[in-house]
Parts: C-alpha cells; structure tokens; sequence
C-alpha cells in the first residue's frame, strides 16, 4: 500500500513569520523535517504542501518535492487533500512543519496500524508526559484512549481528572502527525466543523463527533516544536547532544 507523507507549510504565523525557513544548524527548519521524514522506511513519496513561493523554491533546491496549495484553507486538512489529489498513494500522513525532530520511527508507529488493519481509518499518536507541568499546559494536547488504543477525547484540560488523587494516573500528550486512508481524508475535508473542535480549537474532534474512530499508537518521543523564535536554540542544543 502506497504512503505519501505531506508536509503543510504556511509562511504565516502570528508567532513566528517565515517559520518554515528559520534557519537551524544552517539548514532551513523545513528541510529538516522532510529529511527525516523521508527516511522512513513505510513511506514511498514526500511532499511539502505551502501557499508561498519562497517555501517552494527552498525545497526544490534542496532536492525535495513541493506543491503549491491556496492560500484561504482554513484547516490543514484541506491543505492535504488538495496537496494529494493528483497523488497516487491510499495512506496519507500529515507531518506539522514545525518538529524538526520528529524522528522516522515515530511515522511508522503512527502508520503500522492502519496496514495491519484495514478497518482503521485514520491514526495519530501519544507520547506519555514525564513533565508535570505539561498536565495543566493548555498549550500541550492530552488524548485518553480505550483499551484498544482508539481515542475517546482530545483536550487542551486536563484529562483524565484524578478527582481524589488516590489513583494511578498516567496522562498520554497527543502528538500532532495523522494517518489517513485516502477515501477517508477526502470525506473528512468535506465535514463541516464541528462544536468541540472549534471550542477547543482542535481539528481532530470533528472526526471523533461525527462518529469514526481514530487509532492512538503510543511512542516514547518526546515533541520539540517551534513556536517562537526562541525555540531554536533549544532544538539547536538538543540536536547538539545527539549528533
């Protein structure tokens, strides 16, 4: 089964403008991704899906693939589905332009699921947090799941709430990279959003209310993002201590 990784990469960004081409370690912040992406054994074709020009010509120096999209998606969903309509390939993973670190192993966590199984349709990850400020950090995404690894809720609160503090709890960040089938991605780009998605500002709730499921695989990476320009230095001294 064919697997295409598609990369959205917007030139605006309240926080961080021209973030794609932030330069880390001497190369653009988009290359880094790519490359890594790339390396994963499970995918056959990587692709870097901009509305800006300066986005598309830094990847094609440096050797990658990149497609124009609009520049009025509201969603990156949308940006993926026009990104992939002329693409041959039945899995399709969105990898965020922003996690230079995102190693390749993480990608086929995410995509194993659904070639082990065809009744899956779509499939994301977690990582378990260590940190636990990052429990009550509206910023940091928390899923918990069922017993088979489906989703039941993505919050920005804190979920699950251990009401008396006597129990167990682990607590699951959710990762931001997905994994659809391709019917299912188109289908999904067509649904109007929905009430918890726009409360909690997260796209992937949309799928959830109108009642698919969604596979959770669980890695032990832990995300590194860039949100501010700030950022890189932290990525610059983590890539340091591991290369």
């Amino acid at each position: 089964m064919n697997c295409a990784v598609v990369i959205p990469a917007r030139y605006a960004s309240t926080r961080f403008p021209g973030k794609p081409l932030a330069l880390i370690r001497g190369k653009p912040m988009i290359q880094w991704v790519y490359e890594h992406a790339a390396r994963c054994r499970l995918v056959d074709l990587t692709v870097v899906a901009t509305d800006h020009i300066d986005i598309f010509r830094t990847v094609e120096r440096f050797g990658g693939k990149a497609v124009m999209t609009s520049p009025d998606h509201a969603a990156g969903t949308d940006r993926i589905a026009e990104a992939v309509a002329d693409i041959d390939a039945q899995l399709i993973v969105n990898v965020q332009g922003d996690e230079p670190m995102l190693p390749p192993e993480t990608i086929q966590q995410a995509v194993e699921p659904l070639l082990n199984n065809r009744t899956v349709l779509m499939g994301t990850v977690k990582t378990r947090i260590r940190n636990a400020a990052e429990i009550s950090d509206p910023d940091i995404v928390k899923v918990v799941t069922d017993i088979n690894g489906y989703a039941l809720y993505f919050s920005r609160s804190v979920i699950p709430r251990d009401r008396d503090g006597n129990n167990d709890v682990d607590f699951y960040r959710h990762i931001g990279l997905y994994v659809y089938k391709r019917d299912f991605l188109f289908k999904l780009a067509k649904m109007k959003p929905s009430k918890l998605e726009q409360a909690e500002k997260l796209e992937q709730l949309r799928v959830l209310e109108n009642g698919f499921r969604i596979k959770v695989a669980e890695t032990d990476y832990a995300p590194v993002g860039v949100d501010r320009p700030e950022d890189i230095v932290v990525v610059e001294r983590l890539m340091s201590t591991i290369r």
